[in-house]
């Protein structure tokens, strides 16, 4: 959060002093006061330890990439940022009949796309039906840039039918059987079975909406040209070093005072990797926002904070709908042995992790399963039996692997991404465990964000580190990871999200049957027992569910945490402060 001289003026505006751009800071914005005590004005900046992979609604995977991407797009659905709510996104309204498979969308009237090369004049045109349906058609079509075509493969009619007519290049002769216009402002969607997930696949970055200009005209180069009807407009990129967005002056979102939304004149996107660095910039107020504190630091800033307020910012904690893991490709040579996967898992201490490498910056060791645990009131997680440190039994599965020792194994290399060195940290110690416990040697091949997506996806990692962050809030984000329908039978073929390639039918039933309950209580009793049933087979390795840690500067106002880390920026504002003292 940039750091600012206020000097108050006697048009009734305060301007914002900030330096140049080298030093993470932006061009000079005056805060305009509006009804409500809402201010406008001023360049929010706020650091990513990774660079973007791709801002392609249907190939967003990452976090960095998504958190970008939903201030550029919408859907037709979207979360509030305090509760994690499902609310109306770009729907003005929604209708689901009596069987609970179809749903009448009547969309927002007046929502204009960006204003873009890819338009006649450069002006961006209003949002119509056929815009949803084009996305969606596009999302049940094959192609490497589409990782998301499971929000609707055997949940659409028609959408699982249309992709295998759509391969090898090919156009269907028909339209999907599920999406229907009704007229322009109004779309229909027709399941083939209740689905207790089917709304918030609607407002996941899968199904964000952009027009077909934008497409025919940037194709997979819509990866850095964005063209959505978000709050904000992707201004300027330069690779690996920032991203700047600006507020869209055609913006359909008014406050309940009747400001129009967004406050903030823009977003900066710094990539700063490592984190004493960022926690600098924070401190100098070059950045508006610090997320994740530097672990060596953990414990005195946590504590600084608290008492110095004035001086740190707000600081804000909350457990997380994240998990950190380890995922083994389930159908490789070597990790398809499931008393060889059940060895490891035995053999690490994540107790120790927890406390003596990351100094407490996590909620909990991860002995129980995927699903982060007193995350979702009514999903008991602590049921899962999972995997502690027992040096006895990975030894005694190590043997009935077929291992009497490590020995007699080649070196495992262990594939990760280094996020500001915490990855880097943990999996030194889980290294040093490995060697200790079971006399592996296993090898850190250190990636970027963007290299360690396309290996672990594309097949080419056997042994990779897994850091899983909901994009919607339900323990089924947690076991869509586990999910063995999604994985192609030829293993050289991409697989997200199951990257582990687990299969286990019964896994599977439970998990679809979970799936078609619209109770919630029916619901997570079908995820419950899936998930043991998964956690017994040992297809990942645990090792800690994570806490969110903020540091926000005090002039930003309405910019609550939440356990997604789902960030709108639509409704942030800066306040001023008192002038800095010589």
């Amino acid at each position: 959060m940039m750091k600012q001289l206020l000097i108050i003026l006697s048009l009734g505006t305060i301007l914002l002093g900030c330096g140049s751009d080298n030093d993470g800071k932006v061009e000079d914005n005056a805060l305009v006061e509006g009804q409500g005590g809402r201010y406008t004005g001023g360049f929010f900046v706020v650091n990513e330890p990774e660079y973007i992979k791709n801002l392609f609604p249907h190939s967003i995977i990452d976090a960095p990439s998504y958190r970008v991407a939903a201030q550029v797009y919408e859907g037709l659905m979207k979360f509030s940022q305090d509760s994690l709510y499902l609310i109306k996104g770009l729907a003005e309204s929604y209708e689901v009949d009596t069987a609970q498979t179809t749903y009448t969308f009547h969309l927002k009237k007046g929502v204009l796309f960006h204003d873009n090369e890819c338009f006649a004049n450069g002006k961006g045109r209003e949002l119509t039906a056929e815009d949803v349906k084009y996305c969606f058609t596009l999302l049940c079509t094959p192609s490497s840039n589409n990782q998301g075509f499971s929000m609707f493969q055997d949940i659409l009619k028609g959408a699982s039918e249309y992709y295998g007519s759509a391969k090898e290049g090919n156009k269907p002769g028909t339209d999907i059987e599920g999406i229907k216009v009704v007229d322009k402002y109004t779309v229909q969607f027709n399941l083939i079975k209740p689905n207790g997930m089917f709304l918030y696949n609607l407002a996941r970055p899968f199904t964000f909406i952009f027009p077909k200009e934008a497409f025919d005209k940037y194709g997979l180069e819509m990866r850095v040209k964005a063209v959505g009807t978000g709050p904000f407009v992707l201004d300027k990129i330069e690779e690996n070093l920032a991203i700047l967005l600006k507020k869209n002056p055609n913006y359909h979102g008014v406050d309940e005072f009747g400001n129009k939304l967004p406050y903030l004149s823009g977003i900066k996107v710094r990539f700063i990797r490592d984190k004493k660095s960022e926690y600098l910039e924070y401190k100098k107020g070059n950045l508006d926002m610090i997320y994740r504190l530097p672990t060596d630091y953990m414990i005195e800033i946590t504590e600084e904070a608290v008492k110095k307020k004035q001086e740190y910012g707000e600081l804000q904690q909350t457990p997380e709908m994240a998990v950190h893991l380890l995922s083994f490709a389930n159908q490789s040579p070597l990790f398809k042995n499931v008393n060889f996967r059940k060895a490891i898992s035995f053999a690490i201490d994540r107790k120790k992790i927890l406390e003596a490498v990351l100094n407490g910056e996590g909620y909990a060791p991860g002995i129980y399963g995927i699903t982060p645990i007193d995350i979702f009131p009514g999903y008991n997680a602590k049921e899962i039996k999972g995997y502690g440190l027992n040096v006895d039994s990975a030894r005694y599965y190590l043997k009935k692997a077929g291992f009497s020792d490590g020995k007699s194994l080649p070196e495992i290399p262990l594939e990760l991404n280094s996020d500001g060195e915490r990855n880097v940290n943990v999996m030194q110690e889980v290294k040093k465990q490995l060697k200790e416990n079971l006399n592996l040697d296993v090898v850190l091949n250190v990636v970027t964000t963007a290299q360690l997506s396309e290996n672990m996806t594309s097949g080419k990692a056997d042994f990779f580190r897994v850091g899983w962050g909901a994009d919607y809030p339900s323990p089924e984000s947690f076991l869509w990871y586990l999910y063995g329908k999604n994985v192609p039978s030829d293993t050289t073929k991409s697989s997200y999200p199951n990257m582990s390639r687990y299969k286990n039918p019964k896994f599977d039933a439970l998990y679809e049957k979970g799936l078609a309950a619209l109770d919630k209580k029916e619901q997570y009793a079908y995820f419950l027992q899936a998930e043991k049933l998964a956690m017994a087979d040992a297809p990942i390795i645990v090792l800690f569910y994570d806490e969110g840690y903020r540091l926000i500067q005090n002039k930003v106002k309405n910019f609550p945490n939440n356990a997604m880390q789902y960030r709108d920026f639509s409704n942030v504002y800066f306040v001023p402060q008192p002038a800095a003292k010589e």
